[in-house]
């Protein structure tokens, strides 16, 4: 798919700007998960502003595209797209994890504008997005229904049932993404659970699988064109690196969950100007 190099160029920047708000919301907060929330980031904005049918002053379109992220714990990415997308006024942001936001440290549906799915305990993001995908055929809608995973809670049973029920559903309009940065909060999913041959198990239960680098912004519009197209359930296994973005936290999985000091705000600022 050819598409516009400028369009390339204004979702990087987008991009840049959303993970300085990442980390501005995790420093204001004192507490958040920064490292995930990167690795996904280009993700985010590829879907939020350029592939999603969404209207932010119609949250509950019924004929909108579905979000779901099931590594909840990387909000602070999507809360910061749907501010820029104007779900919500972007001072909403500097709310994140205080007592009485609509920003929770994990998302609520009942809370947040456009966001389509409480997540936070791993692993069942999967089947409520098969549970939307389901609905819509039934419903004779044409709506596409995301949902971006963890490699590590891809370790739990729950996900391989759902990897199951999707092809014997036919669901078609239902695309998976992992972001495989190849850690989960304790470690290295390698050491802890390895996943591998990972490509190969989704194929075997009957997916459409994809592989994209999770930082090229081409690659991530033409990938996910390709697995809307398909004719059955489609995974895209993105290669990304934690904490992208920021020198002193790629792949360093201290930053799974941690707050930067004041020196390290101000360098992972400058970095990301």
């Amino acid at each position: 798919m050819s598409v516009d190099p400028r369009v390339i160029s204004a979702l990087e920047t987008q991009a840049k700007e959303i993970r300085r708000d990442v980390v501005e919301m995790v420093y204001r907060a004192n507490s958040g998960h920064p490292g995930p929330a990167l690795s996904m980031t280009d993700i985010i904005t590829a879907l939020y502003f350029h592939v999603l049918r969404v209207d932010p002053a119609n949250p509950s379109w019924p004929d909108r595209d579905r979000l779901i992220v099931s590594k909840g714990h990387a909000c602070p990415a999507v809360y910061a797209a749907l501010a820029h997308k104007g779900f919500f006024p972007r001072e909403w942001l500097w709310t994140f994890r205080h007592l009485g936001t609509k920003l929770q440290g994990h998302p609520d549906m009942r809370k947040t504008p456009g966001i389509d799915m409480t997540s936070g305990s791993l692993g069942h993001g999967l089947s409520a997005g098969i549970g939307m995908a389901l609905a819509g055929k039934l419903d004779g809608r044409d709506y596409t229904v995301y949902v971006i995973l963890g490699d590590g809670e891809s370790q739990e049973g729950i996900v391989w049932e759902a990897a199951l029920t999707a092809p014997n559903r036919g669901l078609d309009n239902l695309v998976a993404i992992v972001d495989r940065n190849h850690f989960q909060s304790g470690g290295s999913t390698d050491d802890i659970m390895p996943l591998e041959p990972f490509k190969e198990k989704w194929e075997a239960f009957g997916w459409r699988c994809l592989e994209m680098d999770g930082h090229d912004m081409k690659a991530i519009i033409d990938v996910l064109e390709e697995a809307k197209a398909s004719d059955r359930p489609a995974i895209i296994i993105a290669h990304t690196v934690k904490g992208k973005g920021v020198s002193f936290m790629e792949n360093d999985n201290l930053w799974h969950m941690h707050v930067p000091t004041k020196e390290q705000y101000e360098q992972a600022m400058a970095e990301l100007a």
